[in-house]
């Protein structure tokens, strides 16, 4: 077993037996997030170590392998926090575990932009590289011994290999974080049908404790995370008609960008306007599929 042990007081709240939230800064908000804990007769595992992970030194006990749900900055801020530890994550998302150059293929960014958050990544999220990561599939079962198993449950769309997990009577959502923001499919290994059939596949799951890896942390019980999930799902279909709505006069993806329909008017980092732009596209992609809009001359679209 390996990696520091840290007691985190409080700020480590026990769900069950085996399974703990080592809850991130301002309840896990971006940039931090709520790491797992899983505690087996055999070994022990922490999925998502956040920045929180490495401001603290570590877990409050031994790690013997690391679990990321997928491959976003905020996820695999701890990974070099346990070196000798195994490090697993979606064959699909595998890239950008191994190497700086892979992660930066899943964002799609360019030019000014990625070296920006490339930077970012490097300095503030403590971003190493594990070219040793090793892949899972869905319905993978770690088995930590004693009883206690984790097993992957695909749900793309957030990125290609995004998933969540199953722990004794617990869920963890990760990025489907049912957030007032809604969903996150801005980044080109994003897709908007996949995030749309994993919601409708998570809200099929029976736990007691739902828990996602930002804001709202430990969810209590079916029938409000099923109310959360209607809400966060209903996020996409209001974009979309008010992308339609700004449609009733010929724009392009540019002028789409530049109004805005994912991120507020004051945010501002070095990839809202490439998420911006692959949001709309998303959308309008979709739009000319169901015939709502059609591209009235090139790179200019209105609705139907």
């Amino acid at each position: 077993m390996v990696g520091s042990m840290v007691d985190w007081g409080e700020d480590e709240r026990r769900l069950t037996d085996s399974v703990s939230v080592l809850v991130g800064d301002a309840n896990g908000a971006y940039p931090s997030g709520n790491t797992l804990l899983v505690r087996g007769v055999g070994e022990s595992v922490v999925i998502d170590p956040s920045v929180t992970v490495v401001a603290r030194g570590g877990a409050p006990i031994a790690v013997d392998a690391v679990i990321n749900s997928h491959s976003h900055e905020d996820h695999m801020a701890g990974n070099g926090s346990f070196p000798h530890a195994r490090l697993h994550i979606h064959d699909d998302d595998l890239p950008g575990a191994r190497s700086i150059d892979g992660l930066m293929e899943v964002y799609g960014f360019t030019g000014r932009v990625r070296s920006d958050f490339e930077r970012v990544i490097l300095d503030e999220f403590h971003y190493t590289p594990r070219p040793d990561a090793e892949g899972f599939t869905d319905g993978h079962v770690f088995d930590l011994g004693g009883g206690v198993t984790v097993e992957a449950v695909h749900l793309p769309g957030h990125t290609r290999g995004h998933s969540g997990f199953r722990i004794d009577d617990v869920f963890f959502l990760s990025d489907i974080d049912l957030t007032g923001f809604g969903p996150y499919y801005g980044d080109v290994w994003s897709d908007l049908e996949d995030f749309e059939a994993s919601l409708a596949k998570v809200r099929d799951e029976e736990a007691d404790f739902y828990v996602t890896f930002h804001h709202k942390g430990v969810i209590e019980g079916r029938e409000t995370f099923v109310e959360m999930v209607d809400a966060f799902t209903a996020v996409i279909g209001r974009r979309h008609e008010a992308m339609l709505e700004f449609l009733r006069e010929p724009h392009s993806i540019d002028e789409m960008r530049e109004h805005r329909f994912i991120y507020r008017p004051h945010v501002e980092t070095a990839f809202v306007e490439s998420v911006e732009s692959r949001s709309a596209d998303l959308h309008v992609q979709r739009m000319l599929r169901r015939g709502e809009a059609v591209e009235v001359e090139p790179g200019r679209f209105r609705r139907t």
